[in-house]
Parts: C-alpha cells; structure tokens; sequence
C-alpha cells in the first residue's frame, strides 16, 4: 500500500496571525561554569525543555522511568506471532498545523517536518448513517466554523433556528485566559445543550473536542471545549486537516532528538525512575533514583498527573503546603483503550487513513496504519493484510476489559463490514488511565510552570499555562516555559514562542458576543 502524497501544507509557514512571545532579552548562552538541570520525565514537554536548556549551555540530565522516550507519543518494540518485529505505542496522534512549538521542536532534527505525512480529509462517520469531514471547509476565521455549518449536512435548516444564538456566541469571542473566568464553572455537555446544538453536529463535531481528552463530556469544563473550538476554528486558519508520522514514534521523531540532545552535551536516563527529590542547603535539589543521588543546581518536573501526584508525595520537603495541595488534587482522564489488529486481509481500498466516529458503543475512531505508516505498510505489503487500530475513550474503570476489546472488534465489524472475515493474525490491547483530567471548576488549582520554589519548574498538558495552546502543544509550549524560567534566573535568552492569537478573530461576531459574556458572568 502506497503512503499518500504530501501536501504543500506541511511545509508553510504560520499564520500570518499568530501571535508571537518572544522571551525576556539575555545573552545567547551560558558562559563559564554550567549550571546543571535535572529533568524529570522524557515525553514531550521533557524533551522541549532539555532542548530549550541544553543548546544554551546548560548541562541536563534527563530521567524517564520507561525504556523509551516520548511519553504518550512513545513507542516500544515487540514481535508478532508471525515471527516480525513491529513497534507498538499507545496509539494514533494528530499533528495539527496549528502546534507551532511542537512542529518547532520537531524541526531540530527534521528542517522540513519531511518525516510528517499530511492525511487528505478529517473524516467523521456516525451510526446513523451521517458523515461528515473538513476537506472542503474553508480555513479562515470566520469563514471555517460558518463554511463547517453550511456544508455540514449535520445542521440542517430546522436545526438553525432551534439553536440559541446567544448561548453560542461566546464561541466567538474566546479570550485567553478570560474563557476560564466565564466557561469552566460550566460542563462541556451543558454548555452544548444550552446552546441546542443538533445532535448530529454535537456529536460529530463538538464532541470530537471533549473526548480528545480522554473525557466524558459530563465531566469536562466547558472552557477547555471552547478553547478547542477556538484554535482549530475562529483562532487560526490552519484548519482541522493534520500530519502524522511516516514511521513508528520512535524512529520517526524521538532516537533522532534524543541523538541532537547528546551531541548537546545532554545526558540521556532512559528506564531510570527518580523516586525522590530534596531541597539542597544551597539552593539546589538532590535526585534520587533507585541506583544513585545526584545533585543538580534546577529541576523540571515534566511528568504526567500520576507520576507527578506520587513524586511530590514522596518528597515532602518539595514546594509548600498550597502547591502539594494542588497537585495531590490533580484528577486522572477515565480508562482508555487502544487496540490494534494485525489482520490477515486488506480493509477495503477506499478506506481512509483515519476516521472519527460516534454513536458506535464505545468505537471513537479507527485507523489503517498501512495508509500512513512504514512499517505497517511493509507488513501489508508483504501478508496482503491490514494493520488496524481502534481507540476507545473515558471507558468505566470497573468495566471488563477482555469484554469491552471483543466489543471494539464487534464495532469495527460494524463500521468496516470486510474486517468481519478477516482473521486475526496478532492483537494487543492497551488500556491506560494516565491523562489529566480537566474538570468542571478546576481550572484555578492547576499548577503554573512555576512554582514556590524558584529553582523547581513544572510542565506538560496538566499545566495552566494562560495561552491558547491544548494537548500534545500545550505539552511542548508548557515544556518552553519550563526552561525559559530557568534560563532568566542566568540572565540568558530563552526560546521564542507562537501560538494561535489570544483572541477571536471576527470583529463582528466579536462585538455581538460581548453582551452574552456580560450576560454569562451576570
């Protein structure tokens, strides 16, 4: 199967809109003696803030408990029960255009994002029988939610005129942070039903945004959906379309930084867990892993909300009382579940990459790796068959998990009838339960990148950052501002940002939501 050609789009530039946050003014590197920084955890927002750190002279040491770098995006090795070895991860991740810092970090490696493949459409399939996509919406605000709406044959005329105009208006005047101070009081469910959203719309559209945490709607504030709406529709005119590897996360992204990083002087920790951390007498921390104690002048704490919650239990002298308190109350996303097929027939040739899906018991999306992926598609090419993933979110942590895998195979059956005679060549199954979980109301107990200890600095998707940024971008840019913390206290330069404007971008649509937000707050 041959991999689909590659869009211009990949390789452009920002929009001419986004906006720019440039770091306080230092000198370009470190000179004299090199302070060292400890960072703990090597997903992306600990890779972001080695790189930021190490190409300015700074002498890092980066920890990861897992074998592998990339965190959520990482990738691990395993061999099939037909005797070839394949890479495995945690499943499919979409690489918007709109993720400026984490494109950014990419290009370290990869100038012209070459190891990135643009997918054609964003196709979305309901059991009733709609389908939808964003090939064909135009990409500038305000014209891309007002195209999505004319085109979408998931809002019909009927449904218009039951929608509440002022409900929804504050879709179109996202302010950053203010969305918080209006929305997160509110459930991302409630919000939709104020608005009276036609169900087919809702779930097709909307609702995409919510279980992209991981999240039942009922459980997820209502500003994070909101700001999600802003960065793919009224902030940017990137557009919903999106790139994805070329080849599994590891070698596509990760052994190529972790290779730039050594060549900065970095040193690289994999399959070591730091279990404790100290404050020094001189202002330092030590670092405890279960073979050594090592002093380092720095901290970044880039860990997901489980670790982070368990590394600040056990290092009691770390931060003070408020700040343990905020993170002991960070929140986990429901169970996930990722399943891939390796199957001993091809799905059918006019299945896409990637499609998103609703209303299938559990289905939320599929993928067919042999469209996208090198390795897959060797694998393909070589079996005839197909390499099939189904992700399934904010499942019921008591649920039984060999049932609900039999129902996600159940379900593509449905979605994809030509797979229920396929033979299933080898499976795995992975269920986690490790992403933030981002309330209704909780928003003000988020940690910051700071925190009381000026030495010590937190990052990763679970940060409150005040910027328009969400998952794996608000991953890298929280990553960022980790290091660019640090490098202010050395009088040194840090990383220059972007992101989608603060703000949306219709003045009209602007000034008509003004009263709904008085009103709102009222």
């Amino acid at each position: 199967m041959t991999r689909p050609g590659r869009p211009d789009a990949t390789r452009h530039g920002r929009d001419r809109r986004a906006r720019v946050l440039a770091p306080p003014p230092g000198a370009r590197r470190i000179e004299g003696t090199r302070p060292t920084t400890a960072v703990v955890g090597g997903g992306i927002a600990g890779l972001a803030a080695a790189t930021a750190l190490a190409e300015r002279g700074v002498a890092v040491t980066l920890y990861e408990r897992e074998p592998f770098l990339g965190g959520r995006a990482g990738g691990w090795p395993t061999r099939l029960a037909d005797g070839t070895p394949a890479t495995m991860s945690r499943g499919f991740h979409a690489f918007f255009r709109q993720y400026y810092n984490l494109r950014g970090l990419l290009r370290r490696t990869d100038p012209g994002l070459e190891r990135l493949t643009g997918l054609p459409d964003y196709p979305l399939w309901h059991s009733d029988g709609l389908r939808d996509g964003f090939r064909h919406v135009p990409r500038t605000p305000p014209w891309s939610a007002l195209g999505f709406a004319a085109l979408s044959p998931s809002f019909r005329l009927r449904d218009l005129r039951r929608m509440s105009l002022p409900a929804a208006l504050p879709l179109f005047d996202v302010r950053v942070p203010d969305v918080y101070a209006r929305l997160d009081g509110v459930s991302a469910h409630d919000f939709l039903d104020a608005v009276g959203f036609p169900p087919g719309a809702r779930h097709l559209a909307f609702e995409v945004f919510s279980r992209s945490f991981f999240a039942d709607p009922r459980r997820l504030s209502a500003a994070e959906m909101v700001l999600m709406f802003h960065i793919y529709f009224l902030g940017s005119a990137e557009g919903l379309l999106f790139d994805v590897p070329g080849a599994p996360f590891p070698a596509a992204l990760w052994e190529p930084l972790a290779g730039y990083l050594r060549r900065h002087g970095a040193r690289i920790r994999t399959g070591t867990a730091v279990e404790h951390i100290a404050p020094a007498g001189d202002g330092g921390h030590e670092v405890a892993t279960t073979a050594e104690e090592t002093r380092h002048d720095t901290v970044v704490l880039a860990l997901d909300a489980p670790g982070l919650r368990r590394l600040v239990a056990g290092s009691g002298r770390l931060g003070d009382g408020p700040w343990r308190e905020r993170v002991a109350a960070l929140r986990d996303a429901p169970p996930f579940l990722v399943s891939r097929l390796w199957l001993d027939r091809p799905v059918a040739p006019d299945r896409p990459a990637f499609l998103g899906t609703g209303g299938y018991a559990g289905l939320d999306n599929v993928s067919v790796l042999e469209r996208y992926e090198d390795e897959a598609a060797r694998w393909a090419a070589r079996t005839g068959g197909s390499v099939v993933e189904l992700h399934a979110y904010a499942r019921h942590p008591r649920d039984s998990r060999e049932t609900e895998q039999k129902a996600l195979i159940g379900e593509l059956h449905r979605v994809y009838p030509e797979t229920a005679g396929a033979g299933i060549v080898d499976a795995r199954h992975l269920w986690r339960s490790d992403c933030p979980l981002f309330p209704v109301g909780g928003y003000a107990g988020r940690p910051t990148v700071r925190t009381p200890d000026p030495a010590l600095v937190v990052a990763g998707d679970l940060v409150r950052t005040g910027l328009p940024v969400a998952l794996m971008e608000r991953a890298a840019t929280s990553g960022f501002l980790a290091a660019n913390a640090l490098l202010e206290r050395w009088g040194v330069r840090g990383q220059t940002l972007w992101t989608v404007p603060g703000r949306g971008r219709g003045v009209l649509l602007r000034s008509l939501a003004r009263p709904a937000a008085g009103a709102g707050r009222g």
